[in-house]
């Protein structure tokens, strides 16, 4: 029986019985993991590697939306990675899903260059030093590009990906120049973005981008993704996203 410790919850994903294991007042995944998660599964995966998975949200959720043989999630904080290893199991998934402690700059070695046809990320958001920040604090080391940048993250996938290779990665629209730079530097060609927005007329807060290794020069716009009504409400969009509709 998988052990939940004092502090844990255990939240029901509405889809296909899947649970997660999460921390009452520790760091918890947002609509931005759920939202990469569905963006992903569109590609058709031999093997899926997660950067930054935290909880394992990410490859947990994968593993009903894809067919892929494999799904593996790298996360550095030891802690975090295994709480994700205990959802893992909670859910019946090994061996099929993997929770790996490492560091993401050493990916590659860790995982195997060139092992993976998609690789998925939702990084850390805030440059180092933009703002007061613990550390040591899993919250801080979540949203801050404190053991891991954005171009980190872009040059191991890269080494990561298999020739022709998927790159999936959900982030903030402020940083979307240097997302494209990187991604055309290390040879990750941006091939699909999409727009966040809350709610109609009000500013993107997240982007959806996905590239291929290697890939040929174009880029496509998708529609914008509109997440809440005018009253508040879930679009029909998000509602399916969610499994709610």
């Amino acid at each position: 029986m998988t052990e939940i410790l004092d502090g844990e919850t255990v939240e029901d994903l509405q889809l296909g019985g899947l649970r997660i294991i999460q921390k009452k007042n520790g760091f918890r995944f947002g609509a931005d993991a759920v939202l990469l998660s569905d963006f992903a599964a569109r590609a058709k995966s031999r093997a899926i590697l997660d950067l930054c998975t935290g909880s394992g949200i990410v490859p947990i959720l994968l593993s009903a939306k894809t067919r892929a043989q494999k799904i593996c999630g790298l996360e550095i904080q030891q802690e975090i990675c295994d709480s994700a290893r205990r959802s893992v199991e909670l859910n019946g998934l090994n061996p099929r899903v993997e929770i790996i402690c490492g560091d993401v700059k050493n990916a590659a070695a860790i995982c195997g260059a060139g092992a993976f046809d998609t690789v998925t990320c939702n990084p850390p958001y805030m440059k180092s030093g933009a703002g007061l920040v613990n550390p040591s604090d899993e919250k801080a080391i979540a949203r801050h590009e404190i053991l891991c940048s954005l171009e980190d993250v872009i040059k191991v996938s890269a080494e990561l990906l298999a020739p022709m290779g998927r790159f999936f990665m959900v982030h903030r629209p402020s940083r979307l120049t240097d997302i494209i730079c990187a991604m055309r530097e290390y040879k990750i060609e941006p091939k699909e973005l999409r727009l966040v927005s809350p709610s109609a007329g009000k500013p993107p807060n997240l982007v959806l981008i996905s590239g291929i290794r290697g890939g040929g020069k174009e880029l496509r716009l998708l529609p914008e993704l509109i997440l809440f009504n005018a009253d508040g409400s879930e679009t029909e969009e998000l509602k399916k996203i969610y499994n709610r509709s």
